[in-house]
């Protein structure tokens, strides 16, 4: 469970806003439990100051990977960053952190957000934690972990140990990043499609069920032939300069960021190693990659599982990246807005805490079978001690950055560019991972894989929907 002292925490911090407001949702929800907080500054640019970090979060030989029900690490084939920037000058400091890691989650992220803000000198309302969402990496809920540890005889889903080294890394890179921040002047933004590699997930049948999930990758030739279906085709960049000088670049694109995994060698994948062969090219800017709401988008209709197909992913999100900087529109920065907005997601009725802890507790079932139940119960605990999930946003001229939680559904991003046609809008989903997957509500009754993992009710559709649209209003 949640620690209080925790809630406590989380209260007092939220509480310290400038402007506090709520928003109607599609079921009325008491103010202590859905509540709009923005802080504005309009800043001169020679006001501003920028300090990027990065920290190394491999696992160590042994830790769990993906949860812990699939192998654990047994070597490392090319490491896993967490890399991010604090914004300086706008108000309280602002701090962005991309993780190479499969999930945080409940406390785990707030935890994160905690300690990043305990650096930076700022309160956790205004950190962004997300992750990438790689498979071969740590899946860290501390919550789950306690109810797993309490069972005797189940693996780790994480070790606290090496969570804690983490969180020490990073209190470390962020203090010593601000030592050494440079004026930031200027941002600019562009976008650039992305060719053979994001399709939907799902393929609905004629009976408007799932008929079948496509996956990360598939040897199945029909799932290569049906179309590529809902997405956004298009990586988006916004780069933060120092007038000439690219300081720090985001990217930003809608997949689940896997070729192949489960093997126990630790990669940040196609994504990751894009990223990083685009850092090698750049040294003097800091490249960051965010996965978008692609919680129903995957790259199956293109990947076959092999180490070729890892390397032609690869090469298309890094050319995609390149076209998308070629594109980027560079304009001084004149506003700069930062917005949060707090839910509490109704719980899904399909789940019963005490028929999963029968499942965790039934030492006659697979890994996976007793793991995963232990998630579910971590975020039903959480819901029920009205710890709510923190949406934030960005703006900076007419930029506007989302940050979301868990594996939102692609309709959420398409919502969001579609409510604030009028700027450029991206994406990064994959923040607090609770309530695991985030569908549409009209996807509930279509069945699947993630309506099976859905931890929140379908009402929270337009609860997520509202929240959102509370963040881009007024930008």
């Amino acid at each position: 469970m949640i620690p209080q002292t925790n809630r406590r925490h989380f209260v007092a911090a939220s509480a310290g806003v400038i402007a506090t407001q709520s928003i109607p949702t599609a079921q009325t929800l008491p103010s202590t439990q859905c509540q709009a907080q923005e802080a504005t500054t309009a800043s001169q640019a020679g006001n501003l100051r920028i300090a990027s970090f990065r920290f190394d979060i491999t696992p160590p030989k042994g830790h769990p990977l993906c949860g812990g029900w699939i192998k654990p690490v047994i070597d490392v084939d090319d490491p896993l960053e967490a890399i991010g920037y604090v914004l300086l000058g706008a108000g309280k400091p602002i701090v962005i952190c991309a993780l190479d890691w499969t999930g945080l989650l409940n406390s785990a992220h707030l935890r994160w957000r905690q300690r990043l803000a305990e650096a930076a000198d700022t309160t956790p309302d205004r950190v962004a934690v997300q992750c990438v969402h790689q498979h071969n990496a740590p899946f860290a809920c501390l919550d789950a972990q306690a109810i797993v540890r309490s069972q005797g005889d189940l693996a780790n889903i994480v070790d606290p140990d090496f969570f804690d080294r983490c969180l020490v890394s990073g209190y470390e890179a962020v203090t010593e990043s601000i030592k050494r921040s440079s004026p930031v002047t200027h941002i600019a933004h562009g976008e650039s499609p992305v060719r053979h590699v994001a399709g939907n997930r799902r393929i609905i049948g004629l009976d408007g069920k799932v008929l079948s999930q496509r996956g990360s990758s598939s040897t199945n030739p029909a799932h290569h032939k049906y179309p590529e279906g809902l997405i956004d085709p298009m990586l988006k960049t916004v780069t933060f300069y120092n007038a000439e000088q690219p300081l720090v670049a985001s990217h930003y694109y809608a997949c689940h960021p896997m070729s192949y995994y489960g093997d126990g060698r630790v990669s940040a994948d196609f994504c990751g190693i894009a990223r990083r062969q685009r850092q090698t090219r750049d040294p003097d800017c800091t490249h960051l990659y965010f996965n978008g709401c692609g919680g129903n988008i995957g790259a199956g209709k293109y990947n076959n599982g092999s180490k070729e197909a890892r390397t032609a992913l690869t090469e298309r999100i890094l050319e995609a990246i390149i076209g998308s900087e070629a594109s980027m529109n560079k304009q001084p920065i004149e506003s700069i807005t930062w917005k949060t907005q707090n839910i509490l997601p109704p719980l899904n009725p399909a789940f019963d805490e005490s028929a999963l802890m029968t499942e965790i507790t039934n030492k006659s079932n697979r890994t996976v079978a007793r793991n995963r139940p232990a998630y579910a119960v971590a975020f039903m605990r959480r819901v029920q001690q009205k710890i709510p999930l923190t949406l934030s946003s960005l703006h900076i001229n007419d930029v506007s950055m989302l940050h979301l939680p868990a594996e939102c559904f692609i309709e959420y991003q398409l919502r969001a560019q579609a409510t604030a046609s009028d700027r450029f809008v991206a994406c990064a989903a994959y923040g607090d991972g609770g309530p695991w997957y985030i569908p549409t509500q009209n996807a509930y009754p279509q069945g699947g894989y993630a309506v099976s993992v859905a931890w929140c009710a379908p009402e929270m559709d337009a609860m997520l929907s509202s929240g959102i649209q509370s963040l881009l209003n007024h930008a």
